[in-house]
């Protein structure tokens, strides 16, 4: 992967590990040891119940990783979504990281990712009949949804896997098929929050970024470097693309031809490698601009974005970004920008290979119907 740079400076945190060299992994080692090991212990101490993990009696469902971002976590919380939330009434539960707010933020329709973080206000947009909140302190944010949704069934934390605080119902642990965990290392010398065997907190985990094809072979591979414990199912998953959705006027009006057309890709995630392979096969000519991983746009970067696409040679330009780096260019000081450009984001869908669709979705349905509200009071009146 070749990432275009110009005169910008912001190169991904990814791609810095890749090319890290070996001389240099092996100085910052001590570093790493040090991080591993104090996270570790803070493991342990709840392990040890020295720090209390609370379980509620609402289910809830922990979708994170052990990598520092770029596995798809936000595709996956997106299935859930789609998945629960005809039969049930569900909330969403983060951070809300690079907020501006603190303490606990519901997402209204006056909501923007200044309130609530980027991936939430992906989920708010997209999901008007959810409820979306945010809270450093995930168990006060539970506490306050359940006291003011008293018929809530089911909350989704999301990105949770080292909120030990909580003891959800069910851990999901996603990780990348091109950079599996178990060959990683703790940061600095590599991506992990972590000690690989923090994945035994897992209940189930999810190999995402797989090719469509995926044989029996590759995952049977895939399944036996994982290792898993007894108690823990894996399924695999790749991402499917749709259509480019216009984001303005010009974009709906443009007669899109990819062969003919020039993309300026504009990405502040975490890994946006195979939506550039993806363009690159598609389109006639490719420019990206690659940002950090939840970078907050200025107006110096929204002026050399234009200029670089003023300067793009091509005939039908366009740009493109992603979901979530939209919910960072849609306030009204910055996406007024892109009115006389054609400006398209890239929807993303998670797809579970073969039968795994059928046992995950069981193992989720089954699990939440057995210990939503309404299930619960059957149970006690039936006593």
């Amino acid at each position: 992967m070749i990432l275009y740079q110009s005169k910008f400076k912001n190169i991904h945190y990814f791609a810095k590990i890749k090319k890290m060299k070996p001389l240099l992994k092996i100085l910052l080692f001590p570093v790493c040891l040090i991080y591993g090991v104090a996270v570790w212990v803070r493991n342990k101490l709840f392990d040890w119940g020295i720090f209390s993990s609370k379980e509620f009696a609402i289910p809830t469902i922990s979708v994170g990783n052990l990598s520092m971002g770029g596995t798809g976590k936000t595709p996956h919380v997106e299935y859930l979504i789609n998945l629960l939330k005809d039969q049930f009434s569900l909330a969403t539960l983060s951070r809300g990281y690079k907020r501006k707010t603190s303490g606990f933020v519901t997402a209204n329709a006056n909501t923007s990712f200044l309130d609530i973080g980027d991936e939430p206000a992906q989920y708010a947009y997209k999901h008007k009949d959810i409820i979306v909140a945010v809270d450093e302190n995930r168990v006060r944010g539970i506490t306050k949804l359940e006291s003011e949704n008293p018929d809530l069934d089911i909350i989704i934390l999301d990105d949770a896997f080292q909120h030990r605080y909580i003891k959800p119902g069910i851990n999901i642990l996603i990780t990348d098929a091109n950079a599996l965990y178990i060959d990683d290392y703790p940061v600095p010398c590599g991506r992990l929050r972590e000690f690989r065997r923090g994945a035994q907190r897992a209940d189930i985990i999810i190999v995402s970024k797989t090719s469509k094809i995926l044989s029996p072979i590759d995952k049977r591979r895939i399944e036996e470097e994982i290792n898993p414990l007894p108690h823990q199912k894996v399924f695999f998953s790749y991402l499917e693309y749709e259509p480019l959705t216009p984001v303005n006027k010009k974009a709906a009006e443009n007669n899109l031809s990819p062969t003919e057309s020039s993309v300026l890709l504009i990405t502040g995630i975490a890994n946006p490698s195979p939506l550039l392979y993806k363009l690159k096969r598609e389109f006639k000519d490719v420019k990206h601009i690659p940002f950090p991983d939840h970078h907050i746009f200025t107006e110096s970067d929204i002026q050399k974005i234009l200029q670089e696409f003023k300067d793009f040679y091509g005939n039908n330009k366009i740009i493109i970004t992603t979901e979530k780096d939209l919910m960072r260019l849609s306030l009204p000081e910055i996406i007024g920008n892109f009115d006389n450009i054609p400006l398209y984001y890239q929807p993303v869908r998670v797809v579970f290979h073969g039968n795994d669709e059928k046992e995950f979705n069981e193992e989720i349905l089954k699990y939440v119907t057995a210990n939503s509200r309404n299930s619960v009071l059957l149970k006690d009146k039936n006593k």
